[in-house]
């Protein structure tokens, strides 16, 4: 196994934290919209939230689908073949949240609560099927000799996967309610502190179910005991310490803590696989290794230069536009833009 090899599993780790620290909260927001705002001039003010940074957002996810395409094809292939229906479901929910920003800034006031219905549903499809792929993926799928995946209902639904899907759903809708809590002022903000408060107690529930089933589904706490245990406490550890600063109002802390904790979560998925990129339920010899899985070393080299020269061009462009949008939104605005 190359360093170039060992550098983009890291990286594709690095883009897929980058996406659910960024997006996360974008998909709170969007499940937000229908259970924490009262009527549509709070609705308008939850969505303008997001509303200038959400596409750019997502284009996270999308780079590091295309990382994952270049750098470790048979990966890619696997996955995306494997998991072809899930990906179909996401696919459904990114692009029914998609266009709910635009026909809903389009649409008379009679159309707009069909459109934030929309945008909830979406949101709250992506994530979940997300949280379904990535937790059955590291349970192991029954993967043969060739790298095919021929996997039946119940190898993608299980009480590991389900739980989860809804970990992920509560993580990212928590990340969202401290990123309006930070974004608004008046009576919302204070609804989704409030909402914040409540329910990290259900999300500590939630973390020990599923770390009890990370026990005991994976070989995680076999391969590597010590970053597993590492990434587990850090994931309840960035819980508390969110929770703690929704009580005492430290709304930045909040939200970072939030997404710091999505971030440990997929620190834990890919320490767990590593030095894999996909388990067989099958056997473990049929396991797709970084090493087997990757392109060229000549491919990786030339993606290696690419990525320096763009990387800050991404980094600066993300930057530059929640430096512009920085402000509070405060009054809401029905009927004008988002």
């Amino acid at each position: 196994m190359s360093f170039l090899q060992i550098l983009w599993f890291v990286l594709i780790g690095v883009l897929f934290a980058g996406f659910f620290f960024l997006d996360g909260f974008d998909y709170g927001v969007g499940m937000a919209v229908e259970t924490l705002a009262y009527n549509e001039k709070e609705k308008s003010q939850v969505i303008e939230t997001i509303g200038p940074v959400w596409d750019g957002n997502e284009v996270w996810l999308i780079t590091a689908g295309g990382a994952m395409f270049a750098s470790f094809p048979y990966w890619y292939a696997t996955l995306f073949s494997g998991y072809y229906l899930i990906l179909l479901l996401i696919l459904f929910g990114l692009i029914i949240r998609g266009v709910s920003f635009e026909f809903r800034a389009q649409s008379p006031e009679y159309r707009k609560p069909f459109w934030d219905a929309m945008l909830a549903l979406g949101s709250l499809i992506a994530v979940f099927f997300l949280g379904v792929m990535f937790i059955s993926m590291i349970k192991g799928m029954p993967i043969d000799a060739n790298g095919n995946m021929k996997a039946q209902f119940f190898d993608y639904f299980n009480w590991f996967s389900i739980v989860g899907g809804v970990a992920l759903v509560l993580l990212t809708y928590l990340h969202g309610l401290n990123y309006i809590t930070l974004k608004t002022k008046g009576p919302i903000s204070d609804r989704a502190r409030n909402y914040a408060q409540a329910l990290y107690w259900v999300l500590y529930v939630g973390e020990v179910i599923f770390a009890l089933l990370l026990l005991f589904q994976t070989d995680f706490l076999r391969v590597h005991p010590i970053l597993t245990w590492v990434c587990l406490i850090l994931i309840v550890g960035f819980s508390v310490a969110a929770h703690i600063c929704t009580f005492s109002d430290k709304q930045g802390l909040a939200f970072t803590f939030s997404g710091l904790t999505l971030v440990s979560l997929v620190a834990l998925i890919f320490c767990g696989l590593f030095p894999r990129v996909m388990i067989s339920s099958i056997s473990s010899s049929y396991d797709l290794m970084i090493q087997s899985a990757s392109s060229s070393n000549y491919t990786l080299v030339i993606m290696t230069i690419a990525t320096v020269i763009l990387v800050p061009c991404i980094l600066a462009y993300t930057i530059w536009a929640y430096w512009i949008f920085r402000k509070r939104i405060e009054m809401p605005r029905v009927g004008d833009g988002y």
